[in-house]
């Protein structure tokens, strides 16, 4: 679907915008009562600036708002899932799930790129794709979907989001030990600091697999694979625990 293609036939273009919105709105399971607020958070900045005379801002005001959103719901579901962990391992966590290979990868899921209006220029050049596109295009459909319905449905799809990244979540307060401590062993025995490398990856966009060394000098204390390179280098910072008995 090219929502951003323009026609010189009257009302084709807001027709195909319609179309574009409520194929949208149908993909993820909710309907806006203002589509005009759907329509703002899939339109990139490019798109405003090739065709001035659209009335459609852009979703940058969206993203603004959808981000302060999130952090709020993400903060609030952490705090109430992990009622004995410290203030600044849950702040970690909230940045670890509010990062934008975090949202990208969730706006990949819905396909959310495909439905983007922008301008030819950035869509030839791979902004459908692009991590920062659909991160900020996620924070703006969040903001328009507060606006538009309110907190309780937002915190209700925010919710949904953050079980499914339950285990990832569980990883990365498990992993962030392993990681810690590993540093602490070889700085105390050897004097040096974990260096992190990611080797492969693997799977498409929103089931992507990474592959991580991590090496201490020159040599390869361990190897590990993620949903994401965070995840990847932690996993292998594990397994040179284990291997070295450490």
């Amino acid at each position: 679907m090219r929502a951003d293609v323009q026609s010189d036939q009257p009302g084709q273009g807001a027709r195909k915008d319609a179309s574009t919105v409520e194929a949208f709105s149908e993909r993820i399971g909710f309907a806006f009562r203002d589509p005009s607020l759907l329509e703002e958070a899939l339109t990139h900045s490019s798109f405003a600036n090739e065709n001035p005379g659209s009335v459609t801002a852009d979703n940058e005001r969206l993203e603004y708002l959808g981000d302060a959103v999130l952090g709020f719901l993400v903060a609030e579901w952490l705090f109430r899932r992990y009622p004995d962990v410290s203030e600044g391992d849950l702040t970690s966590l909230r940045i670890f799930v509010v990062r934008s290979e975090s949202l990208a990868r969730l706006g990949s899921a819905w396909s959310i790129g495909q439905f983007l209006r922008m301008g030819r220029g950035e869509e030839a050049s791979g902004g459908r794709l692009r991590e920062a596109n659909l991160c900020a295009a996620v924070e703006a459909f969040f903001g328009a979907l507060y606006l538009d319905r309110g907190i309780e449905p937002t915190r209700q799809l925010v919710r949904q989001h953050l079980e499914s990244l339950a285990v990832e979540i569980e990883e990365q307060r498990s992993i962030k030990n392993a990681k810690t401590y590993l540093q602490e062993q070889t700085q105390s025995d050897l004097g040096i600091t974990p260096r992190y490398q990611i080797v492969d990856e693997r799977g498409p966009d929103h089931e992507r697999v990474f592959v991580a060394q991590v090496l201490v000098g020159e040599q390869i204390w361990g190897e590990g694979t993620g949903r994401s390179k965070r995840a990847a280098e932690q996993a292998a910072a594990r397994a040179a625990i284990v291997e070295r008995s450490l």
